[in-house]
């Protein structure tokens, strides 16, 4: 069987395939974080399965099991890529959860006070794009769709990972992304853009977002942007307990990763089981 050495080229050449098979930029960067970590682990050896062994074992000592299953499934993908199926890696096995973490759990007050403290400190642009996201349940790679033609119409029209959705925009944030626009002379197009008149980049939003937390009093392991677009979900459903009109707003195909969205936190449990009073 050839043997192969995990490269610099070989995995530039696997992001191209990737990117061949629309693979959305996110996850393109992701896999290229994942596998610059095993190719410096290997330090140019040949690749052989007891030494993959050896990564994911202290993966597992470092990582939580999702952000190893993370680093695996890019590995795998390389090796399947390259034809060499038996040095692909068993996931690990992880329980569902029932609860998410009430330290991951962004509440409504919280993301006020987010929202307050980005207007005091004198950052607009933050400010409305963090409204933007909650308000819509939007995608940050989703943003470069937010234009003024948008805003003008109540509603934008998303073409991503080749699922294409309309979000609608509250008359309120309409107002305010106009008024947005008007001030900083914005006549056409994507309204958050850095200087360059590029969309704004996740990082730069999650530094952007985290700089808020002490003043704002808010965990800074809740904030982040993706965080809001579960918010989103949670205030949405309980409207009317509509999950499969949810799936839709969310652009989501299935059903199963809106329930994670929807997931209520070991608190909620617990004011829920005091409530029904059936210990006597």
């Amino acid at each position: 069987m050839e043997q192969i050495v995990v490269t610099k080229n070989i995995v530039v050449s696997y992001l191209q395939f990737l990117r061949i098979q629309e693979k959305s930029k996110g996850t393109l960067e992701k896999y290229a974080r994942e596998l610059r970590e095993l190719e410096q682990f290997l330090a140019g050896k040949e690749v052989r399965k007891e030494d993959l062994l050896l990564w994911k074992e202290n993966l597992e000592k470092t990582y939580s099991p999702a952000g190893v299953n993370g680093k695996l499934v890019a590995a795998n993908g390389l090796f399947a890529f390259l034809g060499r199926h038996d040095l692909r890696m068993k996931l690990l096995k992880i329980q569902k959860e029932i609860f998410i973490s009430e330290e991951k759990e962004l509440t409504r007050a919280e993301y006020s006070r987010l929202v307050r403290t980005a207007e005091r400190k004198g950052k607009e642009r933050l400010s409305l794009l963090i409204q933007t996201i909650c308000a819509t349940g939007i995608r940050v790679s989703e943003l470069q769709f937010i234009t003024l033609e948008a805003v003008k119409r109540g509603r934008a029209e998303v073409n991503c990972k080749g699922k294409r959705r309309v979000i609608f925009l509250p008359v309120r944030l309409q107002k305010k992304l106009k008024a947005y626009a008007a001030k900083n002379g914005i006549s056409k197009g994507i309204l958050f853009v850095t200087r360059s008149g590029r969309p704004l980049h996740r990082g730069n939003i999650w530094a952007e977002m985290k700089k808020l937390c002490k003043d704002a009093e808010v965990n800074p392991k809740k904030v982040f942007p993706h965080n809001l677009r579960h918010l989103f979900a949670r205030i949405f459903y309980s409207l009317d307990k509509d999950i499969a009109k949810l799936a839709d707003m969310l652009g989501h195909s299935n059903i199963e990763t809106t329930r994670i969205y929807i997931m209520e936190s070991g608190r909620v449990h617990r004011q829920k089981l005091e409530r029904m009073r059936l210990v006597l």
